[in-house]
This record gives structure tokens, C-alpha cells and sequence, in this order.
């Protein structure tokens, strides 16, 4: 071989390997349904072990002023896929029941996650619970996602053969294992089958929202509990070890320093399923920190730091953008409210990620910049305001004491709200969402 024969393979060779660490990172959401702040083990809980759950603790960044942008499943999914407050394009309440012949869903307007990252060239899936509207043209197939498994609306048993149809693509299954167990088996699949390629994959458990419903594997584990709590520490654990299945089989395939992972709550829990908010006042369906502050914790090895604690405010919304810019895609027609969190969970960038954050759910309300949060949960009980570092229980109203915060406050929230628009469909006259 000539001289520069050996040179045209060299550089070859060069390039190669500079393309293999260059690979795009695998993108990995994990979504919780209903959980308590206080019902993970980091976060104090004595009743049930999330060993897998608290993994992203130990080895990637717990944000413990992590929020959602809606109180309760929709909302919060309409914003996490968007990136967008959801009350931009009117998804402020859940697509009810078959709401409308089913005509409501996340608009058709909005660009998702898997929209982005399929353009990018990632093979996208979703895993569990959509949400997001009953139509055919608001199926996952069309918003962006490549492979689909789940269902399409909000509560389901865990059962088989309970419940609204469980789908692969848009074709009915017969599944036979509990629900819980059958979506970690698929997003295992779908890891195993596209382990060579960067993918997006949305693993949306149903667990631990309503019904109350466990197997017998799990419930065996609590039998010093009894009750609905019993139930509930059963649903978790049974996440918690369908979790672990997903973690394992990236760490088989090699690619577990080529996945970035994010976990969270949809909201806080509500008072029906036993959930325990911890030291939060409130729960799900409210502005109060205990519908609005959950489980956000974010993982990628070698990347983030191991066993961080990041106690600035950070929001679901971010996740699209964090995610992005670790994949190096930069979309420039978008209009994020999210921001991108790499410089700040890397210690790169100390002033906080956002400057306020907001929400609106009716005529529920709140606004937090800094330590102070002003709340408008109760209608009949107008705005109180409290200062969340000296006072996470929201007991003390500082209202009087501090009007002219409270002056601040509103008027941020005015204007954020003027880039609103008003709820396309109303709050669902169903009990359960």
C-alpha cells in the first residue's frame, strides 16, 4: 500500500472514530401517573423502596423544586411534549371522555418532542398512557412517534381484559399481563430493537393513578400495610421494578453512558389513592406545591453530575429543550417556554434556569420568582402569598406583611398571561381523569 493510501485510510479511520463520540445521545422520558412528592425513598418515604427510581439520584441530578406546568394528566402532557405552557393553545383541562366525539386533543398546531427528533433521524416510541386526544388525527402515530404502545385516554385498569382497548400502532391487543409489567416489557423491546441507533422513547406509565389495582407478585410485599395504602405501595413497586427492567437492558446493550433519562411525575398526588405529598400543602387539581412540585430528577452518565442536589426551580417544560441541545439539534422555528438546563445542572451557569414560572387551571392560579410564591388555589379565599424557603407548607400568608411583593408578583403573572388564550374545551364534568 502507497504512502498515501495509508494516510486516505488513517484519516478514514479518524474520522470514523470521531463520529462514534460524536453519537447523538438516546433520549429517555419516563413519566409517572399521580405520585406523591414524599412517595419515593430519596425523598424520604419509609413504606415502599424505589431503589430504581432513587438510581437517578445517585447517579444523575435530583431537582427538588421540580414542577409541572398543570395540576393534573393532560395539561402536564400537552406542555411536556410541546414545550409550551399549555394555556398558549388552549389545553388547559383534560380532553374529557369521548369530549365532543372526541375532537379534543392536543392542537394540531403544535410541534411535539417526537416531531423534532424524528426529523433529526431518531426512531421515536411512546410506551403507556397518551392522553392527548381520542381522534385519529391526534393518535401518536401521527403527532411524530414511529412505534406506539398503549391506550389512548386517561385512567385505565390494570387487568386484562378491563377497560378501553390497549393498542399496538392503531390495531387492538390482546394483552395478558398486568399493565404495569407489559409496558416495561415494551420499552424494553423497543430499546433492544433500535439499541444501534440514537432513539426517543416516551415511557408513560398509568401507574399509580386510579384504579387501585394490583397484583398478587406485588401486593405480597406489603403485607404489614392494609388498605388503599397497601395498593398504592404495590403500584409503585411495580413501576419502580419495571424501571429497573428498562435500566437494566440499557446497561446490556451498552449504550447506558449514551442515554439521557428524565423522570417525573405528571403532578402531585390527589387525595383518593392513598399518595402521600410529603411536606406539601395541597395535592393534584391544585396550584398549592403539592399539585405542582413532584419526583424531577434527570440522568446522563459521564455527561451530569452523580448525586447532585439542584434546588432551582425547573419545569417539565424544560425537558424538550435540555434535550435537543444534548442531541445538537437546534430548532429554529421554535417558540420554547422551557430553556435548556445542561449549563445549569453542569454547574456552568449559576443564576437560576427562569426567571418566574407560572400557571393557570381555571380560576386556580400561582406565580413563583425566587423564594416567593403567590397562589390563588381557593376562589373563595383570594391570593395568599408565602416565602417557599422558609416555608415549603405553605402556612403562612404573607400578604399583609408584604404588599408590594404581592404587587410584583401579580403583575408578572398579567403579562405572562397575556400570551394566553382561553381553554378550547372546559374542565371535564367526569369525577375521574
Amino acid at each position: 500500500m502507497t504512502h498515501w493510501k495509508w494516510l486516505a485510510v488513517l484519516l478514514a479511520w479518524g474520522l470514523a472514530m470521531g463520529n462514534a463520540d460524536a453519537r447523538q445521545p438516546n433520549v429517555l422520558v419516563i413519566v409517572g401517573d399521580d405520585m406523591g412528592y414524599g412517595d419515593v425513598s430519596v425523598h424520604g418515604c419509609k413504606d415502599v423502596s424505589t431503589p430504581n427510581i432513587d438510581s437517578f439520584a445517585k447517579n444523575g441530578v435530583r431537582c427538588t423544586s421540580g414542577y409541572v406546568s398543570g395540576p393534573y394528566c393532560s395539561p402536564t402532557r400537552a406542555g411536556l411534549l410541546t414545550s409550551r405552557y399549555q394555556t398558549r393553545f388552549g389545553h388547559e383541562f383534560n380532553p374529557g371522555p369521548k369530549d365532543n366525539d372526541g375532537q379534543n386533543g392536543l392542537s394540531l398546531q403544535e410541534t411535539t418532542i417526537a416531531d423534532r427528533f424524528k426529523a433529526a433521524g431518531y426512531r421515536t416510541g411512546i410506551v403507556g398512557k397518551w392522553h392527548l386526544g381520542y381522534d385519529p388525527k391526534f393518535h401518536p402515530l401521527k403527532r411524530g412517534f414511529d412505534e406506539h404502545y398503549g391506550f389512548l385516554g386517561g385512567a385505565h385498569p390494570y387487568f386484562p381484559n378491563m377497560g378501553p382497548d390497549i393498542l399496538r400502532g392503531t390495531e387492538k391487543v390482546d394483552e395478558k399481563e398486568y399493565l404495569t409489567d407489559a409496558f416495561g416489557r415494551e420499552a424494553v423491546s423497543f430499546i433492544d430493537r433500535n439499541k444501534e441507533k440514537p432513539f426517543f422513547l416516551y415511557l408513560a406509565f398509568n401507574a399509580v393513578h386510579m384504579p387501585l389495582q394490583a397484583s398478587d407478585k406485588y401486593l405480597k410485599r406489603f403485607e404489614s400495610l392494609t388498605g388503599n395504602r397497601k395498593i398504592y405501595c404495590a403500584l409503585m413497586s411495580a413501576m419502580d421494578d419495571n424501571i429497573g427492567l428498562v435500566l437494566a437492558k440499557l446497561k446490556d446493550a451498552k449504550i447506558e453512558e449514551d442515554t439521557l433519562i428524565f423522570f417525573i411525575s405528571d403532578n402531585g398526588g390527589p387525595a383518593v389513592n392513598a399518595s402521600n405529598n410529603g411536606p406539601l400543602n395541597g395535592h393534584k387539581a391544585t396550584t398549592w406545591e403539592g399539585g405542582i412540585r413532584v419526583p424531577w430528577m434527570v440522568q446522563w452518565k459521564g455527561k451530569l453530575p452523580a448525586g447532585k442536589v439542584y434546588d432551582q426551580p425547573v419545569i417539565q417544560l424544560d425537558i424538550q429543550p435540555t434535550a435537543l441541545a444534548a442531541a445538537g439539534i437546534n430548532p429554529k422555528d421554535a417558540k420554547f417556554d422551557g430553556v435548556n438546563l445542561l449549563p445549569y445542572l453542569e454547574g456552568k451557569d449559576d443564576k437560576p434556569p427562569h426567571e418566574s414560572l407560572f400557571w393557570r387551571f381555571g380560576k386556580q392560579t400561582a406565580v413563583r420568582k425566587g423564594d416567593w410564591k403567590l397562589v390563588e388555589a381557593n376562589g373563595s379565599d383570594g391570593k395568599k402569598l408565602f416565602n417557599l424557603k422558609d416555608d415549603l407548607g405553605e402556612k403562612t400568608d404573607l400578604t399583609a406583611k408584604n404588599p408590594e411583593k404581592v404587587k410584583e408578583l401579580q403583575a408578572a403573572w398579567d403579562e405572562w398571561n397575556k400570551s394566553n388564550v382561553a381553554p378550547t374545551w372546559g374542565a371535564p364534568k367526569a369525577k375521574k381523569n
